[in-house]
């Protein structure tokens, strides 16, 4: 089996991981996997550097990148020519933007053909993954509709099946925005190496020493590329409030918090936090990539995107017993699951596995961290669930056998209906 996977750009986060992992993982002596990205464009970080460390040599496509240009045209061009050399069994695209090139590359390739005239296009079955969509909060009302038509067009010609991360965010692009058909539909969780957290209790000291957090402070951290869609603005905004709301006291200890990541609003973030008067209160640390380090020395994980997809960064909180409170979009809210307690408060749930917000309501966000920060057995118990959550559902072994079962099954011209993916999904997560 022939297998060219195809992402727009291999900058920081969870697409880039995924990826690599699935091009190394599924390499076997019956299959053959070529990884094919754009560039990173200025502002963000390279992260080329984790598939070179799995043993994957992508093949890179200079003018494929995020943004949308004439260059375009020239990288659906160079796709299609590299179909015709590689002659794929499967192409898998991966987020927007290689989703449309790739997929436009791929109708080219198999359409334009001689065996056509027979009635016969050439072989290959095209399979797109969500790991979010720009369906809202990334552009305006006409260039998101605009995007909508296109992707329609996209799933109905191209595409045989879609991958979607959660059940929530089938629901959404199917249902809500109307993307693709029920059957195309397959839900397949995000995956990773627990195995990189097993020892998460013996880690943590050395980063929360080079911050000089104290022993009893409790320390919040955001993670995740400085970028308008994951709205840090709104994670100083409810600091602010929350300083406001919960000076230190017996019940309250002192909390600092710190930024993980970095991007092309690292500073206008660090100016809005120096107007805010948190300077004394946030440090930003840039991107690491000592994730075994920084996560166990977290006592929370915030999150406050305006849209996701399932976010890597709460999983991998989860996965070192780290609580984490997050705003409620997209596969977040399956992630966190089932609210557990009623409180007074309307601003917050305490989930299964997390609190959840409203999306960009900072006096919530604060109301809910300081429900976090003053309750250390609710902030254990959350960990705890998330963390066993995360071992049964969430391996990259997982990930690996899903999709390798998925490619069979098409390529063997099998279904596997979107009924049973969700009902297995739920089932899950009732832990």
């Amino acid at each position: 089996m022939k297998i060219v996977r195809v992402i727009a750009r291999l900058n920081v986060g969870g697409p880039a991981k995924h990826v690599a992992w699935l091009s190394s993982g599924l390499k076997t002596a019956d299959s053959q996997a070529v990884l094919v990205a754009g560039t990173v464009p200025p502002g963000e970080e390279d992260m080329s550097y984790f598939a070179t460390e799995l043993g994957v040599t992508p093949v890179f496509v200079p003018e494929m990148s995020r943004e949308i240009s004439l260059k375009d045209v020239l990288t659906i061009w160079k796709l299609y020519k590299l179909f015709l050399r590689e002659r794929p069994d499967i192409v898998h695209t991966h987020t927007a933007k290689a989703g449309t090139v790739g997929r436009l590359a791929g109708f080219l390739y198999r359409w334009l053909s001689p065996s056509v005239l027979l009635g016969n296009p050439r072989p290959c079955i095209f399979v797109h993954t969500y790991h979010g969509h720009i369906f809202h909060s990334y552009y305006g009302a006409i260039k998101t509709r605009a995007f909508l038509v296109i992707e329609k067009a996209l799933a109905r010609l191209v595409t045989d099946r879609i991958i979607v991360l959660s059940d929530q965010q089938r629901r959404e692009i199917n249902e809500e925005f109307g993307v693709g058909r029920a059957e195309q539909f397959a839900i397949i969780p995000l995956g990773l190496d627990t195995d990189e957290f097993a020892d998460w209790r013996e880690r943590g000291k050395s980063f929360r020493d080079e911050l000089g957090v104290g022993r009893n402070d409790v320390l919040v951290g955001i993670v995740g590329r400085l970028t308008e869609i994951k709205n840090h603005e709104l994670f100083l905004r409810a600091i602010a409030d929350f300083k406001v709301r919960f000076s230190p006291t017996s019940k309250v200890p002192a909390v600092r918090f710190v930024v993980i990541g970095d991007g092309s609003l690292r500073k206008k973030l660090e100016e809005q936090a120096n107007s805010l008067g948190l300077a004394d209160d946030v440090v930003f640390v840039g991107s690491r990539r000592d994730i075994a380090d920084f996560y166990p020395a977290l006592d929370v994980v915030a999150l406050t995107s305006l849209n996701e997809g399932t976010p890597l960064t709460l999983i991998e909180a989860m996965a070192n017993a780290r609580p984490v409170i997050s705003t409620a979009v997209g596969g977040v809210v399956d992630l966190l699951g089932d609210p557990v307690l009623l409180e007074a408060s309307e601003s917050f749930q305490i989930c299964q596995r997390g609190l959840r917000v409203p999306p960009n309501d900072a006096t919530a966000f604060a109301t809910g961290l300081g429900r976090l920060v003053e309750d250390a057995d609710l902030r254990k118990a959350i960990g705890e669930r998330g963390l066993v959550f995360v071992q049964r559902n969430y391996s990259k072994e997982r990930l690996l056998e899903n999709v390798r079962t998925l490619y069979a099954d098409l390529v063997a011209g099998k279904t596997t209906s979107v009924k049973a993916h969700s009902r297995e999904n739920r089932l899950e997560s009732r832990i």
